[in-house]
Protein backbone atom coordinates (compact mmCIF):
# COMPACT_ATOMS: atom_id res chain seq x y z
CA UNK A 1 0.00 0.00 0.00
CA UNK A 2 0.63 3.36 -0.96
CA UNK A 3 1.88 5.82 1.99
CA UNK A 4 0.74 9.25 1.94
CA UNK A 5 3.65 10.48 1.23
CA UNK A 6 4.21 8.65 -2.03
CA UNK A 7 0.77 9.55 -3.18
CA UNK A 8 1.02 13.05 -2.44
CA UNK A 9 4.79 13.08 -4.43
CA UNK A 10 3.63 11.06 -7.27
CA UNK A 11 0.70 13.72 -7.57
CA UNK A 12 3.18 16.60 -7.19
CA UNK A 13 5.10 15.81 -9.77
CA UNK A 14 2.61 15.31 -12.33
CA UNK A 15 0.44 18.17 -11.96
CA UNK A 16 1.50 21.84 -11.10
CA UNK A 17 -0.84 22.09 -8.36
CA UNK A 18 -3.52 19.87 -5.79
CA UNK A 19 -6.48 21.15 -5.57
CA UNK A 20 -8.61 20.47 -2.90
CA UNK A 21 -12.15 21.11 -4.17
CA UNK A 22 -14.24 21.30 -1.03
CA UNK A 23 -12.01 23.57 0.78
CA UNK A 24 -11.28 25.41 -2.38
CA UNK A 25 -7.73 25.69 -1.44
CA UNK A 26 -4.55 25.37 -4.16
CA UNK A 27 -1.03 24.52 -3.37
CA UNK A 28 1.82 25.06 -5.43
CA UNK A 29 3.81 22.25 -5.69
CA UNK A 30 7.16 23.95 -5.60
CA UNK A 31 6.03 25.55 -2.19
CA UNK A 32 5.80 21.73 -0.95
CA UNK A 33 9.03 20.18 0.42
CA UNK A 34 10.15 17.09 0.96
CA UNK A 35 10.43 17.23 4.86
CA UNK A 36 6.98 18.54 4.88
CA UNK A 37 5.59 16.32 3.37
CA UNK A 38 7.50 13.09 5.64
CA UNK A 39 5.91 15.28 8.52
CA UNK A 40 2.42 15.54 7.29
CA UNK A 41 2.36 11.78 6.28
CA UNK A 42 3.09 11.20 9.97
CA UNK A 43 0.37 13.17 11.07
CA UNK A 44 -2.18 11.72 8.71
CA UNK A 45 -4.08 8.25 9.42
CA UNK A 46 -4.77 5.95 7.24
CA UNK A 47 -7.79 6.23 4.56
CA UNK A 48 -10.70 3.77 5.56
CA UNK A 49 -13.79 3.89 4.76
CA UNK A 50 -17.03 2.43 6.83
CA UNK A 51 -19.98 2.25 4.91
CA UNK A 52 -23.18 1.45 6.20
CA UNK A 53 -25.92 2.22 3.16
CA UNK A 54 -29.34 2.37 4.69
CA UNK A 55 -30.44 -0.64 2.30
CA UNK A 56 -27.96 -2.47 4.32
CA UNK A 57 -29.20 -1.22 7.68
CA UNK A 58 -33.12 -2.10 6.85
CA UNK A 59 -31.91 -5.62 5.21
CA UNK A 60 -30.26 -6.69 8.57
CA UNK A 61 -30.92 -9.55 10.08
CA UNK A 62 -33.26 -8.49 13.01
CA UNK A 63 -34.46 -5.28 11.59
CA UNK A 64 -37.63 -7.11 10.07
CA UNK A 65 -39.64 -4.70 11.45
CA UNK A 66 -37.72 -1.62 10.67
CA UNK A 67 -38.01 -2.03 7.29
CA UNK A 68 -41.66 -2.88 7.13
CA UNK A 69 -42.43 0.49 9.10
CA UNK A 70 -40.72 2.33 6.26
CA UNK A 71 -41.98 -0.04 3.05
CA UNK A 72 -45.55 -0.39 4.63
CA UNK A 73 -47.41 2.77 3.00
CA UNK A 74 -48.81 5.33 5.36
CA UNK A 75 -52.79 5.73 4.61
CA UNK A 76 -53.91 8.12 7.01
CA UNK A 77 -52.69 11.74 7.57
CA UNK A 78 -53.08 11.23 11.28
CA UNK A 79 -50.35 14.47 11.33
CA UNK A 80 -52.34 17.12 9.17
CA UNK A 81 -51.73 20.50 10.66
CA UNK A 82 -49.19 19.70 13.12
CA UNK A 83 -46.07 21.60 13.17
CA UNK A 84 -42.29 19.52 14.32
CA UNK A 85 -39.39 21.23 14.59
CA UNK A 86 -35.90 19.17 13.64
CA UNK A 87 -33.30 20.37 15.65
CA UNK A 88 -30.11 19.03 14.29
CA UNK A 89 -26.24 20.25 13.17
CA UNK A 90 -23.33 18.92 11.67
CA UNK A 91 -22.86 15.04 12.12
CA UNK A 92 -26.12 14.26 12.52
CA UNK A 93 -26.77 10.16 12.22
CA UNK A 94 -28.36 10.14 8.76
CA UNK A 95 -31.38 7.82 9.55
CA UNK A 96 -31.92 9.24 12.87
CA UNK A 97 -33.06 12.67 10.95
CA UNK A 98 -34.27 11.47 7.77
CA UNK A 99 -36.11 8.41 8.89
CA UNK A 100 -38.63 10.24 11.60
CA UNK A 101 -38.92 13.47 9.19
CA UNK A 102 -40.35 11.14 6.47
CA UNK A 103 -42.70 9.59 8.63
CA UNK A 104 -44.12 12.54 9.93
CA UNK A 105 -44.53 13.89 6.83
CA UNK A 106 -46.19 10.79 5.54
CA UNK A 107 -48.26 11.46 8.08
CA UNK A 108 -49.12 15.16 7.09
CA UNK A 109 -47.23 17.00 9.60
CA UNK A 110 -45.15 20.14 8.53
CA UNK A 111 -41.99 19.54 9.58
CA UNK A 112 -38.92 22.11 9.60
CA UNK A 113 -35.09 21.45 10.12
CA UNK A 114 -33.35 24.15 12.52
CA UNK A 115 -29.85 24.66 12.79
CA UNK A 116 -27.41 26.52 14.90
CA UNK A 117 -26.42 29.82 12.95
CA UNK A 118 -22.97 29.55 11.28
CA UNK A 119 -20.56 29.75 13.25
CA UNK A 120 -17.00 28.53 11.89
CA UNK A 121 -13.97 27.61 14.24
CA UNK A 122 -11.26 30.45 14.79
CA UNK A 123 -8.80 30.94 11.58
CA UNK A 124 -5.87 29.08 13.81
CA UNK A 125 -7.72 26.13 13.72
CA UNK A 126 -7.08 25.64 10.36
CA UNK A 127 -10.37 24.38 9.42
CA UNK A 128 -12.18 25.00 5.77
CA UNK A 129 -15.47 24.81 4.75
CA UNK A 130 -17.42 24.43 2.23
CA UNK A 131 -19.79 27.48 1.30
CA UNK A 132 -22.58 25.04 1.45
CA UNK A 133 -22.02 24.82 5.71
CA UNK A 134 -24.12 28.26 5.64
CA UNK A 135 -27.28 26.76 4.29
CA UNK A 136 -26.40 22.99 5.13
CA UNK A 137 -25.62 20.64 7.75
CA UNK A 138 -23.58 16.94 7.03
CA UNK A 139 -25.05 13.99 7.90
CA UNK A 140 -22.85 11.16 9.16
CA UNK A 141 -23.48 7.08 9.19
CA UNK A 142 -21.98 6.12 12.65
CA UNK A 143 -18.63 8.00 12.55
CA UNK A 144 -18.69 8.63 8.68
CA UNK A 145 -19.93 11.28 6.39
CA UNK A 146 -21.92 11.11 3.82
CA UNK A 147 -24.24 14.03 2.68
CA UNK A 148 -25.34 16.83 2.95
CA UNK A 149 -29.43 18.46 4.43
CA UNK A 150 -30.91 21.79 3.53
CA UNK A 151 -32.39 23.21 6.66
CA UNK A 152 -35.11 25.27 6.99
CA UNK A 153 -34.19 28.24 9.78
CA UNK A 154 -31.57 28.59 12.45
CA UNK A 155 -32.15 28.33 16.04
CA UNK A 156 -32.34 31.95 16.78
CA UNK A 157 -35.55 32.45 14.73
CA UNK A 158 -37.29 29.41 15.71
CA UNK A 159 -40.80 30.14 18.12
CA UNK A 160 -41.54 27.77 20.26
CA UNK A 161 -45.36 29.10 19.70
CA UNK A 162 -45.18 27.86 15.95
CA UNK A 163 -44.54 24.27 16.68
CA UNK A 164 -46.16 21.35 18.15
CA UNK A 165 -43.54 18.94 18.96
CA UNK A 166 -38.99 19.25 18.70
CA UNK A 167 -37.42 16.45 18.11
CA UNK A 168 -33.57 16.09 18.19
CA UNK A 169 -31.85 13.13 16.27
CA UNK A 170 -28.37 11.71 17.43
CA UNK A 171 -24.82 11.26 16.05
CA UNK A 172 -22.38 11.15 18.06
CA UNK A 173 -21.09 14.90 16.78
CA UNK A 174 -24.40 16.16 16.22
CA UNK A 175 -25.44 16.86 20.12
CA UNK A 176 -21.96 18.27 21.16
CA UNK A 177 -22.42 21.25 18.22
CA UNK A 178 -26.14 21.66 19.62
CA UNK A 179 -25.48 21.74 23.23
CA UNK A 180 -22.17 24.59 22.84
CA UNK A 181 -25.39 26.63 21.08
CA UNK A 182 -26.78 28.97 23.19
CA UNK A 183 -29.85 29.45 20.84
CA UNK A 184 -30.63 25.72 20.88
CA UNK A 185 -30.41 25.16 24.91
CA UNK A 186 -32.86 28.04 25.20
CA UNK A 187 -34.96 26.57 22.56
CA UNK A 188 -35.74 23.43 24.37
CA UNK A 189 -35.65 24.89 27.65
CA UNK A 190 -38.59 26.97 26.46
CA UNK A 191 -40.56 24.30 24.80
CA UNK A 192 -39.67 22.79 28.55
CA UNK A 193 -42.02 25.41 29.91
CA UNK A 194 -44.37 24.90 27.51
CA UNK A 195 -45.22 21.06 28.01
CA UNK A 196 -45.02 20.32 24.54
CA UNK A 197 -43.10 17.60 23.30
CA UNK A 198 -39.79 17.35 23.44
CA UNK A 199 -38.09 13.71 21.98
CA UNK A 200 -34.61 12.84 21.46
CA UNK A 201 -32.91 10.03 20.39
CA UNK A 202 -29.61 8.46 20.85
CA UNK A 203 -26.58 10.42 21.73
CA UNK A 204 -29.17 13.50 21.49
CA UNK A 205 -30.64 13.37 25.19
CA UNK A 206 -27.32 14.93 26.14
CA UNK A 207 -28.68 18.21 24.91
CA UNK A 208 -31.59 17.83 27.20
CA UNK A 209 -29.02 17.04 30.16
CA UNK A 210 -27.02 20.51 29.20
CA UNK A 211 -30.87 22.29 29.00
CA UNK A 212 -31.44 21.06 32.49
CA UNK A 213 -34.10 19.62 32.52
CA UNK A 214 -33.99 15.88 33.16
CA UNK A 215 -33.91 16.01 36.96
CA UNK A 216 -36.22 13.27 38.19
CA UNK A 217 -37.22 11.96 34.46
CA UNK A 218 -37.11 8.67 33.04
CA UNK A 219 -35.40 8.40 29.80
CA UNK A 220 -33.09 5.85 27.68
CA UNK A 221 -30.30 6.97 25.38
CA UNK A 222 -27.11 5.43 23.23
CA UNK A 223 -25.62 2.99 25.72
CA UNK A 224 -21.91 5.11 25.87
CA UNK A 225 -24.38 8.30 27.09
CA UNK A 226 -26.17 6.40 29.87
CA UNK A 227 -23.99 7.47 32.96
CA UNK A 228 -24.33 11.12 31.47
CA UNK A 229 -28.05 11.47 31.73
CA UNK A 230 -27.76 9.62 35.37
CA UNK A 231 -25.46 12.14 36.63
CA UNK A 232 -27.95 14.45 34.94
CA UNK A 233 -30.28 13.12 37.23
CA UNK A 234 -32.42 11.12 34.90
CA UNK A 235 -33.90 8.06 35.72
CA UNK A 236 -32.06 5.96 33.24
CA UNK A 237 -32.97 2.09 31.85
CA UNK A 238 -32.32 0.43 28.66
CA UNK A 239 -35.52 0.22 26.64
CA UNK A 240 -36.15 1.22 22.78
CA UNK A 241 -38.07 4.16 23.96
CA UNK A 242 -38.91 5.99 27.17
CA UNK A 243 -41.74 8.15 27.59
CA UNK A 244 -42.17 10.54 30.40
CA UNK A 245 -44.27 13.10 30.54
CA UNK A 246 -43.47 15.89 27.53
CA UNK A 247 -40.52 13.97 27.21
CA UNK A 248 -39.57 10.77 24.87
CA UNK A 249 -35.83 9.51 24.60
CA UNK A 250 -34.58 6.24 22.57
CA UNK A 251 -31.42 4.56 21.82
CA UNK A 252 -30.70 4.16 18.71
CA UNK A 253 -30.98 4.07 14.76
CA UNK A 254 -32.97 0.21 15.12
CA UNK A 255 -35.27 2.21 17.39
CA UNK A 256 -36.40 4.62 14.61
CA UNK A 257 -39.69 3.06 13.99
CA UNK A 258 -41.02 2.78 18.02
CA UNK A 259 -39.37 6.68 18.25
CA UNK A 260 -41.45 7.56 15.54
CA UNK A 261 -45.00 6.22 16.68
CA UNK A 262 -44.20 7.33 20.22
CA UNK A 263 -44.13 10.52 19.11
CA UNK A 264 -46.92 10.19 17.06
CA UNK A 265 -49.14 8.81 19.89
CA UNK A 266 -48.59 11.36 22.26
CA UNK A 267 -49.43 14.53 19.28
CA UNK A 268 -52.43 12.27 18.35
CA UNK A 269 -53.36 12.20 22.31
CA UNK A 270 -52.93 15.95 22.63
Amino acid sequence: MKTIYQMMLASLLSVPAIVHVNAQVKVKAEQVKLHELDVMNQLTTATAVVNMPVSQLLNAPGNEALRAFFFTPVKEKTLQGKRIAVIAADGFEEIELTGPVWYFRQLGARVDIVAPKFNPAPERFGLSYPEMSKTHIMAIQYLQPVGWIKFDLTADQAKVSDYDAVFIPGGAWNPDNLRYDKDVIKFIQDFSGSKKLIAAICHAPVVLASADILKGRKLTGYWNIQVDLKNAGGIVTDEPVVTDGNIITSRHPIDVADFSRAVENWLLKK
